[in-house]
């Protein structure tokens, strides 16, 4: 379980945990969302909430991961722009953790 600043004095946090990042993965939530300036404004959040939306609309009722996702993080009352950005940093950071573990997994049933 991770917890992220929801705000810019960190008086405000949402937690997330495995199962919401694994579930951003599964659907590939961050491809494509931020721009090549980087910039995660309030614009942002909406462009997600709609491609989730979307998502669950296609889909009423059989993923019970992304509605969680939804309830949990996405449209946590403390989440903006800030929330979203530490989230993403968040995400990427796990990935890469998740990538390193595969590598060794791999190394070992290689050898």
């Amino acid at each position: 379980m991770y917890k992220i600043k929801a705000n810019a004095s960190g008086t405000r946090t949402i937690v997330v945990t495995e199962k919401h990042l694994e579930t951003i993965q599964k659907y590939s939530l961050f491809s494509g969302l931020v721009d090549s300036n980087g910039i995660v404004d309030e614009d942002i959040v909406n462009k997600l909430r709609f491609n989730i939306r979307g998502l669950l609309e296609s889909e009423p009722g059989k993923d019970k991961d992304l509605l969680d996702l939804c309830l949990d993080v996405i449209y946590n009352q403390n989440m903006k722009a800030i929330g979203l950005d530490n989230l993403v940093t968040l995400y990427k950071e796990w990935s890469v953790r998740q990538l390193s573990s595969q590598e060794v997994n791999n190394t070992l049933v290689t050898e």
